[in-house]
């Protein structure tokens, strides 16, 4: 799957920001402090200067896709989750393929999120402050297994 769908809407709606993948992402919590996100949202511009890993500050949204192997779940739906929470990133996609589902996690506070609303392949998806863009993943259905 490729996130191809998301950058161009992230673009229309916000252009002076970009969605860059891979991004090496400090997050003190996950996975020995650091997360290799499959994209990261941010103004455009933003990682400059930065090196492999960038600190969180000026990233609006990290975004996974599931990939379904075994470490998936503990992977995208728990250490990440926690580990983009404790580092204050504000929203947390997850492109969730195992269960044909987008779900969104926002309001970070302690080290978790105090919001999560997951919504069906196909929905639309009103991504909060400071984000502030609405996803059409009508086109996500083409992946659905």
């Amino acid at each position: 799957m490729h996130s191809t769908w998301l950058t161009r809407q992230c673009l229309l709606q916000r252009p002076g920001h970009g969605l860059y993948p891979f991004s090496g992402v400090k997050t003190q919590a996950d996975r020995n402090g650091r997360a290799r996100t499959d994209g990261a949202f941010a103004r455009r511009g933003h990682f400059k200067g930065h090196g492999e890993w960038s600190d969180p500050d000026g990233i609006l949204m990290v975004l996974e896709i599931t990939v379904g192997d075994r470490d998936t779940n503990q992977r995208d739906r728990i250490d990440k989750p926690i580990g983009y929470a404790t580092a204050e990133i504000p929203v947390y996609l997850l492109i969730d393929r195992d269960n044909s589902a987008v779900t969104v996690y926002s309001e970070p506070k302690d080290g978790r999120y105090q919001q999560s609303f997951s919504h069906p392949w196909g929905a639309t998806v009103d991504l909060p402050p400071p984000v502030s863009i609405t996803l059409d993943t009508e086109e996500l259905k083409e992946y659905a297994d």
